[in-house]
């Protein structure tokens, strides 16, 4: 089981977080994660932000969430069926060629039908566009900027989670079944959700916020303290 707790703390995107927080600051001009997991990767990003880029996610999210970003991170996933918002399906994912282990944007962000930048990575790119004018107050009026943010936040945890950029016959894992302990699933649901919740049930009373302290420990004078230096300048690179 330490193998699998060790797993798990591995899993949590946290290149995206300084990615979030640079959307707004210091930037030159299938299934999802679970409900768990797009909750604690969004409460980690906004506890990152710096004052400017909080007070823009203040402003942009509705009243009745009182500044909690999390609260929304799941959004996506609700819409996306509905026909409003179909056409945005595809972005929660990026299919490759089978047994082509990389990712090729040109080749490989589309739509089923061919629509180039369709996909996560079209769509983060996307909507960091969106954001970064609306922090320079050059923002097209045609796009809705508390939608933006809330596309960003949810897909910047997709991209990270690994199944969501699989290859085009399994469905992301979808179609390789498994047992997960004593009951059956399936590859793709047990990276969104099992594993958090195994995790969650073995080593923290369930409670999601001993989680996230142990997380915060990791990335602040912990295992991972070292390299977040390395992710600012990495993911502030992949957005100029």
């Amino acid at each position: 089981m330490d193998r699998l707790r060790r797993l798990w703390m591995s899993l949590l995107p946290f290149g995206f977080l300084l990615f979030f927080s640079s959307a707004f600051i210091g930037v030159p001009g299938a299934l999802a994660w679970s409900k768990e997991g797009h909750v604690m990767t969004c409460q980690i990003a906004q506890a990152l932000l710096e004052p400017e880029a909080s007070e823009a996610v203040y402003q942009l999210l509705p009243d009745h969430v009182k500044g909690n970003l999390s609260a929304l991170c799941t959004w996506p996933d609700q819409i996306r069926h509905w026909y409003k918002y179909r056409w945005t399906s595809p972005l929660h994912f990026i299919d490759t060629p089978d047994n082509a282990c990389s990712f090729q944007y040109s080749r490989d962000c589309h739509d089923p039908q061919g629509v180039e930048d369709m996909c996560v990575a079209g769509a983060v790119k996307n909507f960091t566009s969106q954001l970064i004018h609306y922090k320079e107050g050059t923002s097209d009026r045609r796009y809705n900027m508390t939608e933006a943010l809330l596309f960003l936040s949810h897909f910047m945890g997709d991209i990270h989670q690994p199944m969501h950029v699989g290859f085009t016959t399994d469905e992301g894992g979808n179609t390789i079944e498994l047992r997960w302990f004593r009951h059956k699933s399936n590859l793709h649901h047990v990276w969104d959700r099992e594993i958090i919740l195994t995790g969650l049930a073995d080593y923290y009373d369930k409670d999601v916020s001993f989680l996230l302290q142990d997380i915060e420990r990791n990335y602040t004078d912990g295992i991972w303290s070292d390299d977040v230096t390395s992710w600012n300048i990495v993911m502030i690179s992949l957005s100029v």
